[in-house]
């Protein structure tokens, strides 16, 4: 399951993160989105998990969740349109 994880403390890292989300389930990957010419958070990223009721389990525990003074959203990402 893809996830979309908004208004991250701009000094969290993508191991950091990961280690947040896998206490939920195994993760299968984490993408911090990052600016291409300063290299700064942009303040969001990309989790897939393994299963769905691992992302569930992550959306319902971490949505509305504040971590490092800033009150995470978490919630299913939608597919990219072409």
């Amino acid at each position: 399951m893809k996830l979309f994880v908004k208004n991250l403390d701009r000094d969290i890292n993508e191991m950091q993160l990961e280690g947040l989300f896998a206490q939920f389930g195994k993760v299968v990957s984490t993408k911090i989105v990052y600016d291409t010419i300063t290299w700064e958070s942009k303040g969001f990223a990309f989790m897939e998990m393994a299963k769905k009721e691992d992302g569930e389990k992550a959306i319902e525990a971490l949505n509305g969740k504040e971590i490092r003074g800033k009150e995470l959203i978490v919630q299913v990402a939608e597919e990219r349109r072409r």
